[in-house]
């Protein structure tokens, strides 16, 4: 019963096959008819072998439609595309083979032509294959589909390099001669005749094969390189003019009529290309400043050596770094080359200082706000506080003493003196009031944009310090003066006034009198007596402390300081000079039987030669035992005569007058006696000062390590807190500690001292 009912489903359809097959026409006419139709179709379809001479069989396009419109009233056409791409697909071993014919040419040459007519004969593989446009987009788009499967399938994995290539050698013809191989090998039938861009028939090929969309990302980045390339021979180290104009010009005439082809075919207007060019044009732009960023990330230390000269390349990658998130790269790469190349052991402070300053004024050029600068300066700030030399250094360029001698004080003559700024709660109900950036840090705050001299001062927390240095560093120069002209340190006092404020300076002011009271004390005291000496006359109280010496000045020099004393006493009777005779120079001539010897020395020199005038001969030894002073200080000063050939060496340590000079000896250097007048310093310094402090609270710690035996650093700190005037660290007197275990007055072991027994 089943097989029954089975047979007549089968006639059933066999029945309906053969009507729709025969169309309703007497015996098998109608099937016949399909036969001849279905061969025709098949036949003209077949994928031909571009390589076989045999000429193709030429088929009445009438017949050839006729035969299509058959078979789709018969609803054959889906068997018919199925037999189509089943036969494409046998056929796909022509293709592979011109493949890989032309890849190892190309792997031989490594060329780019090789790669172009492999294009040209893919897409000439294509266009044989491809069925007419009449018979309908279906059929035509399932052969793209199934025709470009086939061929990625047949590319070898060096595909890709070599059309990375072919596409990188598209730029070098682009408003240029077209070579050889960027022309087709016979005439191009979607072109019209006459001249055209040189790459039309490159690219319309690729979009033929598919291959702009495969590769889109591959093509991007060749144009990505060839940017980069271009950003890095053009702009490297050029910081004194801006690159991004240029590289967008650049960009316009070379970048974009590369871009139509591939991103925008099929425009039928400039305005049309335009607007297709806008999103791959804006990519482009981006990849530029982000290249131009990353390079000028790379420079950036050079270019803020280079400030102000550098500004146009700050200016381009302000613009780069507002389109380029690239603000923490900035602060690694920055800090990096900072940590590599400024803050070590091996830089002059004055250096750091000079580019601290740059770079705080480079951020804050790029960055307003100053998140930058609080994220780039911090590590720079905690380096200077460790050296012992900074302050001194950025006193040296308050009082305009530095190289070029103006100063941090006088870099911006235009703009007025501002005292040092503190930091400031936010005023909320300012209009102009604006919040923090986002990539602040939560002390930011104190680190808000303030002038230069101010955020110097703030890398210490007490202004004292640099008011002790001060005062240290304007008593050498008020004593160098030597033309009565004190016109620059008083103008040095009056900023610093404003600077510092008016107390801070009082002692200073203190000072700067006593220099012009000195002056006229001396004009009056010469004007009773005249005399050949002409002391600086300071008040004790008031200033640093001065170099110390114990010898005092013999013959005449002795006669002249007591004959001025006794005049300055009739003047000032309320007062009496205490002097400091080591201190100041003395111009002297020395006449000797054939000569008179003319110098200006300090006066422990003049007064070791003055002993030469009782004695022609005297011994190093006996000389400081005479003027109560070092052995080493006094043949100091006896080899100034020997250099200037007023002295002899007899014997060892034994000196003898030359009253007739000799041939002068190759030892004499005058260069290195002058250096060494000038490096006697007359004032103590702030470290001097607080050393010779620190010898009195040794007997202090002397005392307490005496009578209890051990003690911990943090015992000694907070009993040395009782001693009067005592304002040291833990740290200052830990290293203070350390100098005293290294001179072996003192042990220490897990963090207990004790005395060296």
């Amino acid at each position: 019963m089943a097989a029954n009912v089975l047979a007549k489903q089968v006639q059933n359809k066999w029945n309906n096959s053969f009507a729709r097959l025969n169309r309703a026409e007497p015996g098998i006419t109608g099937l016949l008819a399909f036969s001849e139709a279905w061969r025709i179709a098949t036949d003209f379809l077949y994928p031909r072998d571009l390589n076989d001479p045999t000429p193709r069989k030429e088929y009445s396009m009438q017949e050839v439609r006729a035969s299509f419109e058959f078979l789709s009233r018969a609803k054959m056409l889906p068997l018919l595309m199925e037999n189509f791409l089943e036969d494409m697909r046998k056929q796909q071993h022509l293709i592979e083979r011109d493949i890989n014919e032309y890849m190892a040419e190309w792997e031989a040459a490594d060329t780019p032509d090789f790669m172009a007519r492999l294009i040209y004969r893919l897409e000439k593989w294509y266009k044989e294959w491809s069925p007419i446009p009449e018979l309908g987009s279906i059929l035509l788009s399932a052969y793209t589909l199934a025709f470009q499967t086939h061929l990625y399938s047949s590319f070898p994995p060096s595909f890709s390099r070599g059309f990375k290539q072919l596409i990188a050698s598209s730029f070098s013809f682009v408003n240029a001669p077209c070579p050889p191989w960027a022309l087709p090998p016979e005439p191009h039938p979607s072109l019209p005749p006459g001249p055209a861009r040189q790459d039309v028939f490159l690219w319309s090929a690729c979009e033929s094969l598919g291959l702009l969309d495969r590769y889109e990302s591959l093509i991007a980045s060749v144009c990505y390189e060839y940017i980069e390339a271009h950003v890095m021979e053009t702009c490297a180290k050029r910081w004194h003019e801006s690159m991004l104009t240029c590289l967008r010009g650049w960009m316009t005439d070379r970048v974009v009529p590369w871009m139509v082809m591939p991103y925008a075919r099929g425009a039928r207007s400039a305005d049309e290309a335009r607007q297709m060019l806008q999103g791959v044009g804006s990519r482009f732009d981006y990849h530029m400043c982000k290249t131009l960023c990353d390079l000028r990330l790379q420079e950036l230390f050079d270019i803020i050596i280079e400030y102000p000269d550098s500004m146009p390349a700050l200016q381009d990658l302000k613009e780069c770094l507002s389109r380029v998130d690239q603000r923490n790269e900035l602060v690694k790469s920055l800090r990096r080359a900072n940590r590599k190349r400024l803050l070590h052991p091996g830089a002059d402070t004055n250096s750091i200082i000079d580019q601290y300053k740059n770079t705080m004024n480079a951020l804050r050029f790029l960055d307003p706000p100053g998140v930058l600068l609080y994220k780039v300066a911090d590590p720079i700030r905690r380096y200077l506080r460790e050296r012992p030399d900074t302050i001194r250094s950025i006193v040296t360029y308050l009082v305009g003493d530095g190289e070029g001698g103006e100063g941090l004080g006088n870099e911006n003559e235009n703009e007025p003196i501002q005292p040092l700024q503190q930091r400031q709660a936010d005023d909320y109900n300012d209009p102009n009031w604006e919040p923090e950036p986002i990539d602040a840090g939560p002390d930011f705050r104190t680190n808000k944009p303030t002038d230069v001299i101010s955020t110097l001062v703030s890398i210490y927390d007490s202004k004292d310090l640099f008011v002790k240095e001060l005062q240290v560093l304007l008593a050498q120069r008020l004593l160098a003066v030597t033309d009565g002209n004190y016109e620059k340190e008083r103008r040095n006092i009056e900023i610093l006034k404003v600077r510092f404020g008016e107390a801070a300076l009082q002692v200073c002011e203190v000072m700067l009198r006593d220099m012009t009271d000195s002056r006229r004390i001396d004009q009056h005291i010469q004007a009773q007596k005249q005399m050949p000496l002409h002391p600086t006359i300071v008040s004790r109280h008031f200033w640093p402390p001065l170099q110390t010496s114990m010898f005092n000045m013999p013959g005449q020099f002795k006669e002249i300081q007591e004959a001025y004393a006794k005049e300055f006493h009739l003047f000032k009777p309320d007062k009496k000079l205490h002097w400091l005779p080591h201190l100041g120079t003395i111009s002297l001539d020395i006449e000797l039987q054939d000569r008179t010897v003319s110098a200006e020395v300090p006066p422990l020199e003049a007064a070791i030669i003055e002993h030469f005038s009782t004695k022609d001969t005297w011994d190093v030894a006996d000389l400081a035992t005479e003027m109560k002073i070092e052995r080493a200080a006094a043949l100091k000063a006896v080899l100034t005569w020997v250099d200037l050939g007023v002295l002899k060496e007899e014997d060892t340590g034994l000196y003898k007058l030359l009253e007739v000079a000799e041939e002068a000896s190759s030892s004499s250097n005058p260069v290195a006696r002058q250096a060494a007048m000038e490096d006697t310093s007359s004032v103590l310094t702030v470290q001097q000062q607080e050393q010779e402090q620190m010898k009195v609270y040794w007997k202090f710690i002397e005392g307490m390590l005496t009578n209890l035996g051990s003690l911990s650093l943090a015992r000694i700190q907070s009993m040395l807190k009782l001693a009067p005037g005592y304002d040291r660290t833990i740290e200052q007197l830990a290293d203070f500690m350390e100098a005293a275990r290294r001179e072996g007055h003192v042990t220490v072991r897990d963090g207990v001292w004790r005395l060296q027994q």
